[in-house]
């Protein structure tokens, strides 16, 4: 019990952004999910340069190949793997095997991540067998909603203006629901969600969310060039920005070949 309160109150740090505490808390310790914690709150640090990330990434793995690896290792093991956007299998292999709901949950985001639509609805039906009722069986369903487009978007927008109001206004919150929005074609309100996300606490997810949801709007690039640069410069390593470098690059070498010289 002494573990898992020492966990809790880790992550709660790590929600909060106290990289530092969370860090030197974990260094000393032998436990798995308190070192994973650490090595979580390594990763998501602004002065964590890219190739000391990729060294983390590797940490993580010989963490969660342990036999003796705890749930909470594993999880964090997954999510990390997940945020960099290369390693869904491995994040997969973290947590297939698990049954607690917060391994399900995961779950499920990564079967989305592969288009498996239906393994992810056969997950979630665990989970409802288990609590129906549970926030993440509500979260859940909501992922499932939104992957499945316009047809379930507004079932969607629904059980996230339910979660709100039990549980108040969250940057995650008002970002599902701002996704949950447009995929409904509300436009204006997501935009007032992102809004709303940015005051509770700008992050990358609220910064690319906003700029697809100007895109949308047909709002020109003296609106949305500013939001993309900040993004660049913020978080490089973000799998929407590596992305989008890989398609300017491309064509900025296709742009070549049709050059006209003088």
């Amino acid at each position: 019990l002494k573990v898992e309160r020492e966990e809790f109150a880790l992550r709660s740090l790590l929600g909060l952004k106290k990289y530092e505490k969370v860090i030197s808390e974990a260094d000393s310790s032998l436990e798995p999910g308190i070192k994973a914690l650490g090595l979580r709150a390594k990763y998501d640090s602004p002065s964590t340069s890219e190739a000391s990330k990729l060294s983390i990434l590797s940490e993580l793995q010989a963490v969660v190949s342990d036999p003796s690896v705890s749930a909470t290792a594993q999880l964090v093991a997954a999510q990390t793997f997940l945020s960099h956007g290369e390693m869904t299998k491995e994040a997969l292999q973290c947590v297939h095997l698990g049954t607690s709901m917060e391994h399900l949950a995961i779950t499920v985001q990564i079967y989305l991540r592969m288009d498996r639509l239906d393994l992810a609805k056969q997950t979630l039906e665990t989970m409802k067998q288990a609590d129906e009722e549970a926030v993440l069986t509500q979260l859940a369903s909501v992922y499932i909603h939104v992957y499945s487009g316009r047809s379930g978007a507004l079932d969607a927008v629904h059980l996230m203006s339910s979660l709100s109001e039990q549980y108040g206004a969250s940057t995650m919150l008002l970002n599902l629901m701002a996704v949950a929005q447009m995929t409904a074609g509300q436009y204006a309100e997501a935009e007032n969600s992102l809004n709303d996300a940015v005051a509770e606490g700008e992050d990358v997810d609220t910064l690319v969310n906003m700029i697809v949801c100007y895109q949308q709007q047909g709002k020109t690039m003296s609106v949305i060039a500013p939001v993309i640069e900040k993004v660049k410069a913020a978080y490089p390593s973000h799998p929407f920005v590596q992305g989008l470098l890989r398609v300017e690059g491309a064509f900025e070498r296709e742009s070549l070949k049709y050059k006209v010289t003088a």
